[in-house]
């Protein structure tokens, strides 16, 4: 599924670091129509999932999954790196290609038995994803669907996840 958001994404090589090539989405967040057709965009590809909560990832998950949710009248649930969060949490540690990171999601979000939907700006190799995957189904939840702005196809990162998903904008480079 690609929607040709690449005139609303802005480029940046060697960043962070070289050899990265960085995806900027500013220029769609810094508009209203745009931010409004991504979010439609979102609403449109999750409807058939039936969710009933979606999990914004931080931190730019969170910028399309509240709006989201307020079309669909769904709340959000946030994951957020570690230490980020007050009260008890569930974490979940993943390897990065320069290290590890850990995710965390409150143990008292009302998570049981519901359906939820993944919402990020991009799928890469696929560690973030998975493990907050892993995270909310720990949680009682059934994850059912991810959406994200941006795919990274070469990268292979749906491969890691269980769930199916829908990418608005896949980069085969």
């Amino acid at each position: 599924m690609s929607n040709h958001l690449d005139a609303w994404i802005q480029t940046y090589p060697d960043f962070p670091k070289p050899g990265i090539l960085f995806y900027d989405i500013a220029p769609i967040i810094e508009q209203t129509d745009r931010l409004r057709a991504v979010c439609e965009l979102i609403r449109d590809a999750i409807d058939e999932w039936q969710p009933d909560v979606l999990v914004g990832i931080d931190s730019r998950g969170f910028l399309f999954a509240t709006p989201v949710a307020l079309m669909m009248d769904l709340g959000v649930v946030m994951v957020r790196k570690q230490g980020k969060l007050p009260g008890d949490v569930r974490e979940k540690s993943y390897a990065l290609e320069y290290g590890e990171a850990t995710l965390a999601v409150q143990k008292d979000r009302d998570l049981k038995g519901k359906r939820v939907v993944l919402i990020d700006d991009l799928l890469a190799t696929g560690g973030t994803l998975a493990a907050t995957e892993s995270l909310i189904n720990d949680s009682g939840a059934q994850v059912v669907g991810t959406v994200v702005l941006i795919e990274l196809q070469l990268l292979k990162g749906r491969s890691h996840l269980q769930a199916p998903v829908k990418s608005l904008q896949v980069y085969d480079e």
